[in-house]
Formats: structure tokens, sequence, C-alpha cells
């Protein structure tokens, strides 16, 4: 049995108090019970983290890039071994199907598979020389210690889509999770030391933001920033890395549009719609939360929708069925905020908008799903990102109008197409505004190696894909006269 010490933080391989025995709880979402307890880490805390992966960095960074990969290959058995318990604990912390939470362990398992095969592939370049007796190349080497700051929503699957590259390349790692869901990171950390990660390679510290996360981002220690979470935050973390000249990786919020023209194949397309919005109570960044469709099908599409959506089934997370509760009482004050707010402003209802009736959804923070028709485009709920199972409808006429709708956000993180007209689909691809594309699908998970990439408000990366290893070393370049 996977089990983790209670209250304790992971600094240079041993599970270790706070100074101040300070605790957290949390919660099931579904019941409002504490579960469990975490530490509450401070800049003491943080600060001894930091030092044990600065002591750790050049012994990693020195070790065979083939007996990295072998530990992170362990690791990923490991997980494998332990996949089961790994999704019942992220299930419930979440709050999301155990289903759901199954599939995004074996995601986060397949992303370390991948990196480990990559740690003995990172390679530099030999160049050209304008003298013959010069000669130049480069050199790709890790930053050193890596702080990653990660969102409560996939905890597993963030964790390792930064952790797995970093530590292939030979970084170190100091991992503050979120104080919402972090148990599932305590539970990944301990397979990782009991893989072979050397102590010092990974730390973890739990706690709140200012506490904890603050005191990380601007330790002199810390050589990157990896941060997943709101826009509002990200900025945050980018002035104040800024104050010591580290480089910053940022995945943000979302507004992400389905566009559906009249040819596409509604059939396929509206279950895989549905999902994307209902997937995790809608709590991703890449959700599907706008959906833009030709007027001559719009009316059909809503209508549609609504049938889906009605037959949902909402429950806790042992349940497993189609859909749980948001995260957190104030997740669900913001959701309820914004459906609230759209109705006020003249938009249509056309399911959902209220909590589920029933003693069993008394207690926890669920939201029906809820589809949202005659919206304006300066809505806060067009707008803004809800984080929660909420789809609006916008109806064009045309393919320039949809692109614009498409584009009218300060997001750019994901966008779906929806029609049998490839030249019409890679037309769009070229004009829209976004760091992915989906065409005919809603999500890009069946393609391996391709980059989680973002635009505008929605950060900077190329995290999770071929080109991460590149976040995560920086290059040296060398002349010899010969």
């Amino acid at each position: 049995m996977l089990s983790l010490p209670e209250s304790r933080l992971l600094i240079d391989g041993d599970w270790v108090p706070t100074a101040t025995g300070e605790t957290l709880p949390v919660e099931d979402p579904a019941t409002c019970e504490t579960f469990a307890l975490i530490a509450a880490a401070g800049p003491d805390e943080v600060d001894r983290a930091v030092r044990a992966a600065e002591a750790a960095a050049d012994p990693w960074a020195r070790t065979s890039p083939a007996e990295r990969g072998a530990v992170l290959r362990r690791w990923a058995a490991a997980i494998a071994e332990h996949s089961e318990e790994l999704a019942a604990t992220e299930a419930r912390d979440v709050g999301k199907p155990l289903g759901d939470a199954r599939r995004n362990i074996w995601i986060a398992h397949d992303m370390l598979v991948y990196f480990a095969g990559m740690a003995d592939k990172v390679t530099g370049a030999t160049l050209p020389s304008r003298l013959e007796e010069s000669f130049g190349f480069t050199l790709a080497e890790p930053h050193g210690v890596c702080a990653l700051i990660t969102a409560w929503n996939v905890p597993a699957l963030l964790m390792m889509a930064e952790a797995a590259p970093a530590l292939a390349a030979g970084n170190t790692l100091v991992v503050k999770p979120s104080e919402c869901a972090p148990l599932v990171v305590l539970a990944l950390a301990r397979l990782g030391t009991e893989s072979g990660l050397p102590p010092g390679v990974l730390n973890v510290v739990t706690g709140l933001g200012p506490a904890a996360g603050q005191p990380l981002v601007s330790h002199p220690g810390v050589r990157h920033v990896s941060f997943v979470g709101s826009t509002a935050t990200g900025r945050a973390i980018v002035r104040g890395a800024a104050e010591r000249l580290v480089p910053v990786k940022l995945e943000l919020g979302g507004k992400s549009p389905n566009v559906v023209f009249p040819d596409a194949d509604l059939d396929s397309a509206l279950p895989a719609i549905a999902a994307s919005i209902v997937e995790n109570a809608g709590q991703n960044c890449n959700a599907g939360s706008r959906l833009l469709v030709h007027r001559s099908v719009a009316d059909e599409v809503t209508e549609r929708l609504a049938t889906i959506f009605a037959d949902v089934k909402i429950g806790h997370w042992d349940d497993d069925l189609d859909m749980g509760p948001v995260a957190n009482a104030a997740q669900r004050a913001k959701v309820e905020g914004h459906i609230a707010g759209a109705r006020e402003a003249g938009a249509r209802i056309v399911t959902g908008g209220s909590r589920p009736e029933g003693e069993r959804f008394a207690a926890g923070h669920f939201v029906q799903p809820t589809l949202i028709d005659r919206v304006d485009p300066s809505m806060a709920v067009v707008r803004e990102e809800v984080f929660g199972p909420v789809l609006t409808v916008q109806r064009f006429d045309d393919t320039p109008e949809a692109v614009n709708l498409v584009n009218d956000t300060g997001f750019g993180l994901q966008v779906g197409v929806w029609t049998r007209d490839l030249s019409r689909a890679l037309r769009v691809v070229r004009e829209v505004r976004s760091g992915q594309v989906s065409v005919n699908e809603a999500s890009n998970v069946g393609v391996i190696g391709l980059p989680f990439n973002v635009t505008k408000d929605s950060g900077f990366n190329a995290g999770g894909g071929y080109t991460a290893m590149r976040e995560y070393t920086s290059e040296k370049a060398v002349s010899i006269r010969i």
C-alpha cells in the first residue's frame, strides 16, 4: 500500500515536519470533510529545500544521462504499479470521477517514460567556421535548481509535465503543489525517492502561496521558475523572477472555443464538445468553454447539446460517473456568479444553471453542467475564465467572422475546429492566434510529444512535448582556435 507521512515535507530525501508544526486541512469537495492534513511550510522550510537542491545539483547534472533515464524509468514503473492508489488519491483530492483520475495518472506515467528516453538525447550543435583555424560547438546545460509551482486541477499530470523533462535534463527541483490538492504530488514524490532519485534532487514543500510560493520564486538559489495557475498570479511571478533575471515558464488561463461549421459531423463533434467542458467539471485550462457555431445549424446544435448536458451523471469521486463537484467553495461561488451575471445581462440559460438536487449533493461543491445561449461578446461569462462546467453559445455567418470571434479574447490556448473541408480547416489553423489547434477533435492527447503551447494571456511555454528539454537547459557557445 502507498501511504504518506502526514503533515510532512520532502526535503533532502527525508520527510520532515515544519518548525512550527502548523498544518492545513485537505477536504473532499463532495462532502467538505477533512480527510488529511498537510504541513504549512514557510520561508525557513523553503530555504532548506532550495539549499538541498543546490547541494544536489552538480552531482545530479554530472550523473550519466543514461543513469538519469534509468532512474526515471524505475519511477515510471512504480507509478504503474501503484496507479490505482494514485488515481484514488487524486480523485478524492480534486473531486473528479475515478476514471478521469485514472486517465490523468497514466498520462503522467507516459510523460515520464517519454522524457526518460530523452535524457541521453540532449545535444548541442557543431557549427561551420569562417576561418580554417576556428572550431565551434554548443553545449546544452541544466539550469540548476528549478522551482515548480503547480495547480490543483490535474496535479499529477501538471507535476510530471515539468518534473520529468527538468530531471531528465539534469536539474534539481523544489515543487510547491497547490494546497487545494497536494496529496498525489506527495505520493508521486515518495515513489520517485524510492525509485532512486538521490536526496535533494526532488523536494516538495506544501503550504500557502504567500508563505511558501513567494519565498520560493524569490529565492536566490532558484535558477528557473515554472508556474501553472491564474493569469494574475502568473504576472506576479514574472515580476518577482524579473528581480533576479531568471527564466520563467507560464501555463495560465484559457477561454478555448470549439468552432462548428455547417458541414461538421455533429454526431462526432457534439459529444466531444460536451465532454471538453464537463470533464473535471470544466476545471481545465484548455476546457472548451466557448461554442462558436454557424447560424444555419446553431439551433440544432444547441438543442442536442442541451440533451447531452441534461443526461450528465453527477456524483462523488468513487461513484465514478460523468462529473464531480468543483474543487472548493470559492470556485463554486465564482461559477455561480458568472451564471447569475449572464442571466441578469439577458442571456438564456438553456439547461443547468443551479446546483443538483438531492441529499447526496447537499454538502459538496456541486454545480450542474450549464449551457448558455444568446450571450453578448462583452459579457463576463464570455470574456473571463469561468473554470467550471459552463458553455456559452455564439453564432457566426462565415469563416472570417468565426476567426474574428476566436481571436476576440485575451487568451490563446486551444481552438477546436469542426469541418469536413480541409481547406477551410487549414485556413482557420493559419489565422487563429492560439498555441494549439485541433481539427475534428477537442484535444490533442493522441499525439506523442506534441508541445502544450500557449500564447497571449495564456502564458508562454513549450512544455510537455518534444521541445520541453529546451525549456530546462541553457545553451553555452564554445569556440576553439586550433
